[in-house]
């Protein structure tokens, strides 16, 4: 399912800064994008969330001017900057790997690209000390990369990236050479430094925590084509497709029969739930066809009673527990051999001994828990 491309040429709202026109990129017969459009305001963190071989970092790629798209423009400022080599664009690009120069001092890899450009001596002093001040590491400034910890290191190739004052920054998995407590810490803090800059971002990761945590708005790909583009949340809360849907976070997917469509309501026949599931609102759709329901695990609830309702409910048996503290992950296995995952409060259960391994349960949620998708 492609993505509605005038929906995203409207850069929530804001006026487009860069404008990724109809890009399409073929290796042979093999096509690594196909025909994204996509608008990003000025100062917006962007994130392309995908898994391996989406697109994405092609994508980034032909807006580094390391790949020529094979259709397509690419507009920054207002300017066409797709025949540009790379070294003629305002663009900087920080890698996963942060390529830093091992025998250069921490200030000398900062001052790399000025001294490139001819910078005055007393100018490029001036813009390294501003950019390791921000980053904080001034203190480090002769030291070598080798002397310096994965976060160091990510946070003066960032100082290095932004020294040139580029108009776009692509930043390649940041991130992705930190260990997860690392990469949690750092998350907010890369954030505040580029937008304390006011530099427009681009980011490439497979991790959706990241894109989530970072990015005012999300693109999802996948085979080359921008599936969905929103903010974190109307992302995760109305994804527009099944791939999204469990891409980002973890969900339950039950596919079923359309049986009910009235303006109110609408009823799914779902064989692997022995119910049918009731959902308020209708779809306009046909009777008889095929749709998946999406609903989350924080929205399903487990119970030990039977429920009164007519739909939205089944019963089942506790397979697996995970306690992580503050909540269980139930994993629900259902007469037909399916298992439904529940995300339960560790308050839930009050005094009484929360189900366990084996034991008979009955999940259930509301009617306007999950999510309708016909693809």
């Amino acid at each position: 399912m492609a993505v509605d491309n005038a929906a995203a040429g409207k850069a929530g709202g804001k006026q487009a800064y860069l404008e990724i026109r109809g890009v399409t990129k073929r290796f042979g017969d093999f096509t690594a994008v196909d025909d994204v459009e996509l608008h990003i305001p000025r100062n917006e963190i962007f994130a392309l969330l995908g898994s391996s071989g989406s697109g994405k970092s092609t994508l980034l790629r032909m807006l580094a001017g390391m790949d020529k798209p094979t259709e397509g423009r690419l507009i920054l400022d207002g300017q066409d900057i797709t025949d540009l080599p790379p070294y003629a664009r305002p663009i900087n690009m920080m890698f996963q790997s942060y390529a830093l120069f091992p025998h250069m001092t921490v200030e000398e890899n900062v001052a790399f690209g000025l001294k490139q450009d001819k910078l005055p001596k007393s100018e490029i002093t001036e813009r390294v000390n501003q950019m390791l001040d921000l980053v904080q590491m001034r203190k480090y400034a002769k030291r070598k990369p080798h002397q310096l910890s994965g976060g160091q290191q990510q946070r003066v190739a960032l100082a290095r990236s932004l020294a040139k004052r580029p108009k776009l920054l692509l930043l390649d998995e940041p991130l992705g050479a930190l260990d997860k407590k690392l990469r949690m810490q750092t998350q907010i803090e890369l954030v505040n430094v580029i937008e304390k800059v006011g530099v427009t971002c681009i980011m490439v990761t497979h991790d959706q925590e990241e894109a989530m945590t970072m990015s005012s708005r999300i693109g999802i790909m996948s085979e080359g084509k921008l599936l969905q583009v929103g903010g974190p949340r109307d992302i995760y809360n109305h994804p527009n497709c099944v791939f999204t849907a469990e891409f980002i976070g973890s969900t339950n997917t039950i596919e079923g029969k359309l049986v009910v469509d009235e303006a109110s309501h609408i009823v799914i026949e779902a064989p692997e739930l022995h119910n049918r599931i009731y959902v308020d609102h209708g779809i306009t759709g046909a009777l008889g066809q095929t749709l998946w329901f999406t609903v989350r695990p924080e929205r399903i609830t487990v119970c030990r009673e039977q429920p009164t309702a007519e739909f939205n409910w089944c019963a089942g048996e506790v397979a697996e527990i995970a306690y992580l503290g503050s909540y269980s992950i139930y994993h629900i296995r259902l007469p037909s051999g399916r298992v439904l995952m529940a995300h339960v409060p560790s308050t839930h259960w009050g005094e009484a001994e929360p189900p366990t391994w084996g034991d008979k349960v009955f999940v259930k949620w509301a009617d306007n828990a999950g999510v309708v998708l016909t693809s």
